[in-house]
């Protein structure tokens, strides 16, 4: 072997050995991210309550026969001018069920239009008046009792609702009175409505809006009010007759009664 070959020999096994004796570098392994759980569903809020001042229909969307017994009622004067107006919920519908009798004797014979729904509030009142073809109705007197259903609002909110639809009354039908009825004691919400009455009464001026509080005449029996059904809620026969009696006096003076009949010549 040649010197220069024994060189490079020496030098090669050399940096082999070398080689050998290190530590190999670590290997590089990818930092992967945290496995981040997914982010539990958002809590269901819940439902909003009812705005009681902005015209709303979607009760009667899944339950079109809500507004038949209106319907009719509104197509019964087929272009006749009606002189009074019930605008309400069930305790206004039910004068022409409960309240039959007492209706058909005091209240048949005056052009009176009954245009209630069963379950209403103050906003779908709203919407009604806005929807039905009433303008034409040309009513001098509107007797008003609403509020009632309005559980889920508070008594300022109720109040509001209620005032809307006094509102729109008088847009629609310029110089008409009204007889703006207390929210009837009840055993679903008692306080409530009475806190709101408080408010309603305010809304008096004797000129254009007449309170008729008929709270202190349903007074307490046993676990019930005088004139109430056996439901704690909706007034019977003796209820509409009692709210017809505190009524009339102020009901002539806004609107005479048409004049008696002539007896029949003898």
């Amino acid at each position: 072997m040649s010197l220069r070959h024994a060189v490079v020999l020496s030098v090669l096994m050399a940096t082999s050995f070398a080689a050998i004796g290190q530590t190999p570098a670590p290997m590089s392994v990818p930092v992967l991210p945290a496995t981040v759980p997914p982010a539990p569903p958002a809590p269901k809020l819940p439902e909003p309550p009812p705005q009681p001042t902005v015209p709303d229909h979607t009760r009667y969307l899944n339950n079109p026969d809500l507004l038949k017994f209106c319907t009719a009622q509104v197509a019964a004067f087929n272009g006749r001018d009606a002189d009074i107006l019930f605008v309400g919920d069930s305790i206004t519908e039910n004068w022409r069920k409960d309240g039959k009798d007492v209706w058909d004797a005091n209240f048949a014979n005056r052009n009176a239009l009954d245009f209630g729904i069963s379950g209403d509030q103050t906003q779908h009142v709203l919407w009604r008046l806005d929807n039905y073809p009433v303008q034409r109705l040309h009513p001098k007197v509107a007797v008003v009792l609403i509020g009632t259903n309005n559980t889920h609002n508070t008594a300022p909110e109720i109040a509001a609702g209620v005032k809307a639809v006094l509102t729109k009354l008088q847009t629609m039908y310029p110089g008409i009175r009204i007889i703006l009825v207390s929210i009837m004691p009840n055993a679903r919400a008692n306080e409530l409505m009475t806190a709101a009455d408080a408010i309603l009464k305010t809304f008096a001026d004797d000129r254009t809006i007449y309170y008729l509080d008929l709270v202190p005449l349903m007074t307490p029996v046993g676990d019930n009010w005088k004139g109430l059904r056996s439901d704690h809620l909706h007034p019977d026969a003796s209820g509409y007759q009692l709210w017809t009696d505190a009524m009339l006096p102020l009901l002539n003076k806004l609107l005479p009664p048409p004049a008696a009949a002539p007896p029949p010549p003898q």
